[in-house]
C-alpha cells in the first residue's frame, strides 16, 4: 500500500482555461509554463496547451526538451541567457530570447549565426525588477537592429499591479510612449491584463497562473473567471480520536479544545508541499464536506477538526485543494497566493493525468 497523498492534475480544466484566455483576447498566447508548469508538470502540461502560440519558461534545458518534443511553437526564455556558452544552444533550437541587461548585450556575439536570433527587449516601466530604463532603450534598440546575430525584436515589459485597484495605466503610459517609436510587436500582458485590461494585450499575451485554475484577483474567484482548478490534491484520514476538553494537538500544542471533539490526523504535511505556516482554521474537506485544520502542520500529517463531520472515518478521502476547495481560499488563509502552494508540490507525491 502506497502512502495516500495523490495529485490528479486535469488536462481538460487546462484546455478549458486555454479557452478563457482565447475568448478574452485577439491576441497570440504565449503560456507560461515556468516552475514545471507551476508544479503541474512540463511535457503533460505542453501536450494538454498545444493550440498555444508559443511556451514561455526559464531553462535553457526545459526548452530544448520541448523542441526534442516536435513543439514548433515559438519557446521564449523569460530572463533570456545566462552566460555566452548558452547562445549555441540558442541557435541549434531556434530559441527566442528575452534581453534585460547590458550583460547580455555583451555576451551577443556569441551567437553563432547570421540574423538568426528572436530578441524580446524587456524595458523597465516601474516594476524595478529587470529591463532597460526608458532612457536606454533608443540605444540598445539601435544595437540590436545593426547587430549581425539579431533578426527581430519584440518589446515587453510587465505589470506589478494589474491585479490590484492601481492597475496599468502608469506603466502603460510609459511602454507605450517608448513603443510609440518603433514597428515592432509588442507584450505586457500576464493573467491578470488578459482579464480586466484590454487595452494593455499588444500583440502577445503571457498567461500563467489562470491556466492553472487559479485567480490572479483577490477578490474575484477563479470560478467567477469561468476558470477550473486543474491540480486536485487529496489525502485520507490516517487517524481518527477523541480530544477531552484542555487537550492539545500537535508540535507547540499549539490548539487547545475548549470542549470534547472529535479530529483526525490526514496523511499531508509540508515535505508535501503543504504550508508548514498554516494556522488553525484553514479551510480543507472531509468526505466533501467542509471543516478546518488544528494545530501545527507537521512534515507528514496535519490534523483536522471532524466535529460536524459525523461520517468521517479512517480512510475518508479529504480534499486538500482542488475541486471543492479552491487553491487560492487555502493559500489565503495561510497568507500566501496560490501560485506558491501549486508550484511547492513535492517530488514525492504521486501524480495521475
Amino acid at each position: 500500500m502506497h502512502r495516500p497523498i495523490h495529485a490528479h492534475i486535469d488536462l481538460s480544466a487546462l484546455k478549458n482555461n486555454l479557452r478563457v484566455v482565447q475568448r478574452a483576447t485577439t491576441s497570440r498566447v504565449m503560456a507560461v509554463i515556468k516552475a514545471n508548469a507551476y508544479g503541474h508538470g512540463l511535457m503533460r502540461v505542453a501536450e494538454a496547451l498545444r493550440n498555444a502560440d508559443g511556451f514561455a519558461l526559464l531553462n535553457v534545458q526545459d526548452a530544448i526538451a520541448l523542441r526534442d518534443a516536435e513543439y514548433r511553437q515559438t519557446i521564449l526564455l523569460l530572463e533570456g541567457f545566462f552566460s555566452p556558452e548558452e547562445l549555441p544552444l540558442f541557435a541549434e533550437y531556434e530559441l527566442t530570447t528575452v534581453i534585460h541587461s547590458h550583460q547580455q548585450l555583451a555576451w551577443l556575439d556569441a551567437y553563432p549565426r547570421k540574423n538568426g536570433l528572436s530578441v524580446w527587449l524587456k524595458i523597465n516601466s516601474g516594476m524595478n525588477r529587470l529591463g532597460f530604463m526608458p532612457a536606454e532603450v533608443p540605444a540598445v534598440m539601435e544595437r540590436l537592429k545593426s547587430h549581425r546575430a539579431v533578426r527581430e525584436v519584440t518589446l515587453m515589459t510587465h505589470f506589478a499591479q494589474a491585479d490590484e485597484a492601481v492597475g496599468v495605466s502608469n506603466q502603460l503610459d510609459v511602454f507605450n510612449q517608448i513603443a510609440a517609436n518603433y514597428h515592432a510587436p509588442r507584450s505586457l500582458a500576464n493573467s491578470a491584463t488578459v482579464l480586466s485590461h484590454p487595452q494593455a494585450h499588444g500583440d502577445w499575451v503571457r498567461p500563467g497562473i489562470m491556466l492553472y485554475g487559479s485567480s490572479p484577483f483577490a477578490d474575484v474567484s477563479a470560478k467567477e473567471l469561468g476558470l477550473q482548478p486543474v491540480m486536485n490534491l487529496s489525502s485520507q484520514l490516517i487517524s481518527v480520536r477523541d480530544l477531552r476538553a484542555g487537550d492539545t494537538v500537535g508540535y507547540g500544542a499549539s490548539f487547545r479544545a475548549e470542549h470534547s471533539m472529535r479530529i483526525g490526523t490526514v496523511a499531508c504535511g509540508y515535505a508535501d508541499g503543504y504550508p508548514r505556516h498554516a494556522p488553525t482554521g484553514t479551510p480543507i474537506l472531509v468526505n466533501g464536506q467542509r471543516t478546518r485544520t488544528l494545530g501545527r502542520v507537521s512534515m507528514d500529517m496535519l490534523a483536522v477538526d471532524l466535529s460536524d463531520v459525523s461520517d468521517a472515518k479512517v480512510g475518508s478521502r479529504v480534499v486538500i485543494w482542488g475541486e471543492g476547495m479552491p487553491v487560492d481560499e487555502v493559500a489565503h488563509a495561510a497568507g500566501t497566493i496560490g501560485y506558491e502552494l501549486l508550484c511547492a508540490l513535492t517530488q514525492r507525491v504521486p501524480v495521475s493525468y
